[in-house]
């Protein structure tokens, strides 16, 4: 049997290690407090050699079809991926297009009392004015322009006055209300401005869709990652908008 007054740092230290003896050496000399302590000496040493071993971060890039996986280096860092013209050109166009429906919006409160209609509105204004600040970061964070300098395929060359000028421009976006729509909508209130604004909201997501299937339509053009998704969710959302218009309107689909 071990000496009672015999040194912890002889059990601590020694090739063959009696556990035993030294647990009841430190119960006798420090209770509950030594226990913690001991136990605290021996598992260091398993840290340390746990943190020695880990293995840096590895980094692997999966191979196109066909292609094998490359493992890449600790210090890779994230880049965004090359985007297409039609991509630029399809977010721009799109918060062109989405800024005309937060306008029709804003027009309900003044001009109807329709609850139905006003629960729509609030809908539609929100989700398009987040759609739009969601667009704008996209377009900067690339380096690109929040607006179009041109409209595909319009005649920028200063044959129109300004007034045809805008008026072109809005023409150029599927679904768009033109400016006699809009100033017919600004002048109508209660059950004719809600047919109008039904009317001229639904042409006007039905417009969207044809921008984001013409997007799809185009070679190497939707790729993005984040693109793709918002693209969509305005396909998805604005046709299921499409169908609540149409049975408020007691069309059929």
């Amino acid at each position: 049997m071990s000496d009672r007054n015999t040194p912890l740092s002889k059990f601590i230290y020694s090739d063959k290690f009696p556990f035993e003896v030294a647990f009841k050496f430190i119960i006798s000399k420090g209770g509950f407090l030594s226990v913690c302590f001991f136990s605290i000496l021996l598992t260091l040493p398993i840290y340390a050699q746990q943190s020695e071993k880990s293995p840096p971060p590895v980094i692997v890039q999966p191979g196109a079809p066909g292609q094998a996986t490359k493992v890449l280096p600790p210090s890779t860092r994230a880049t965004l991926p090359p985007i297409a013209p039609k991509d630029v050109e399809f977010m721009q166009g799109m918060i062109m297009h989405h800024a005309q429906a937060v306008e029709m919006t804003a027009l309900i409160e003044a001009r109807t009392e329709n609850k139905n209609i006003r629960l729509l509105g609030a809908r539609i204004s929100q989700s398009q004015s987040d759609e739009m600040n969601f667009m704008k970061r996209w377009l900067g964070n690339r380096g690109q322009d929040v607006s179009m300098s041109k409209m595909p395929g319009m005649d920028m060359s200063g044959h129109h006055s300004s007034k045809h000028h805008s008026s072109g421009h809005q023409m150029m976006m599927p679904g768009m209300l033109t400016e006699e729509q809009m100033e017919a909508l600004k002048n109508a209130k209660g059950a004719e401005f809600d047919k109008l604004f039904l009317k001229g909201m639904i042409q006007h997501h039905k417009g969207a869709l044809v921008m984001v299937n013409d997007l799809f339509d185009t070679a190497g053009a939707g790729q993005d990652a984040e693109l793709f998704n918002f693209a969509t969710d305005v396909d998805s959302g604005q046709t299921a908008e499409i169908k609540i218009m149409q049975n408020m309107l007691g069309e059929k689909p």
